[in-house]
């Protein structure tokens, strides 16, 4: 949920920039926007996808919007074939310079501590899943039977099982179970780990909210070198149809004032907040399976303070 809710502040941040500071081509940035956090979910979750190839695909398909509406916005003929070749020339010619790369860079640390970390609880749960319900043996039946009901045939209905007989027959039952308790320390270990590596350099929070400044710079940079741009689309591409007359620039809001009066808050509760909680949470259970025989045997099974108590043959 916590990941769920910053992609989701992330997206809206960088929606919010194209809708104020590049109204000509929000409408049609929207899509690649969409697909660009869509493909982030996913590699978070374990798809087969890379970091890298989900921002370059956004910036492919940013690329003609930008040529079309921003550097040459009296372009009408905008066809599929044109967009293509746009699209192609982007890997080639980078209009985007450096901050494309620094992008990828950027998130791919903090993306991939977040993968692993989502990775690691589907495991957690699925092991607590498997072992929810442990298989009991015949032994195991006879012995839990022997323990709670064979001081009834002697009338002895109110005495409970010694500790030590207790944990001898939960440890017997739950040997299986026991075996777990190298690798889950282990586990913890990792998750520990990676909580720890999420908040430092793998900052989740910082790489989100920093794409939406990363693609306005990468913006402001092909508008900036937009005539050596067209120079090379034009040898490349072909020269599209255009207006009689170019649009005014006057018609671009002028992205510094955009930005500059954009007040973003994070409405979700802070993820470091929620890791810091969790892992100390986890570090709790680090002898879980080790000790599951003894927190069985703790409370209402056992007699705790009485000297009287069935050892499994006698009252003693």
């Amino acid at each position: 949920e916590a990941f769920e809710s910053l992609l989701r502040f992330a997206e809206n941040r960088t929606s919010s920039l194209f809708e104020t500071a590049y109204r000509p081509m929000a409408k049609e940035a929207a899509e690649p926007v969409k697909e660009l956090f869509t493909d982030i979910s996913l590699y978070i979750l374990g798809a087969e996808t890379t970091v890298e190839s989900a921002v370059l695909r956004f910036f492919d398909s940013l690329f003609p919007l930008v040529y079309s509406r921003l550097i040459n916005p009296g372009i009408t003929d905008l066809s599929e074939d044109y967009t293509e070749c746009l699209r192609l020339t982007r890997q080639d010619i980078n209009p985007f310079g450096h901050y494309s790369k620094n992008m990828v860079t950027e998130l791919s640390k903090s993306l991939w501590a977040s993968r692993m970390l989502s990775q690691a609880l589907s495991l957690g749960i699925e092991v607590i899943n498997t072992t929810e319900h442990a298989a009991l043996t015949k032994e195991c039946s006879r012995a839990l039977v022997k323990m709670q009901y064979c001081p009834h045939c002697q009338g002895l209905t109110l005495i409970r099982p010694c500790v030590g007989y207790c944990l001898n027959v939960m440890r017997g039952c739950l040997a299986s179970v026991s075996e777990l308790d190298a690798q889950w320390r282990e586990y913890i270990s990792t998750l520990e780990y990676l909580t720890n590596e999420m908040a430092a350099s793998h900052d989740l929070e910082i790489a989100l909210s920093g794409m939406w400044n990363s693609i306005n710079e990468a913006i402001l940079h092909a508008q900036l070198n937009g005539p050596q741009l067209s120079a090379t689309v034009d040898k490349v591409c072909g020269q599209p149809r255009q207006q009689e007359g170019n649009l005014s620039s006057a018609s671009i809001v002028p992205v510094k004032e955009a930005t500059e009066a954009q007040t973003f808050v994070m409405a979700h509760a802070s993820l470091n907040n929620k890791r810091r909680e969790f892992i100390s949470y986890m570090k709790r259970s680090r002898t879980f399976y080790a000790s599951i025989a003894e927190r069985l045997c703790d409370g209402d099974l056992v007699m705790r303070d009485s000297s009287t108590c069935w050892n499994g043959e006698d009252v003693v």
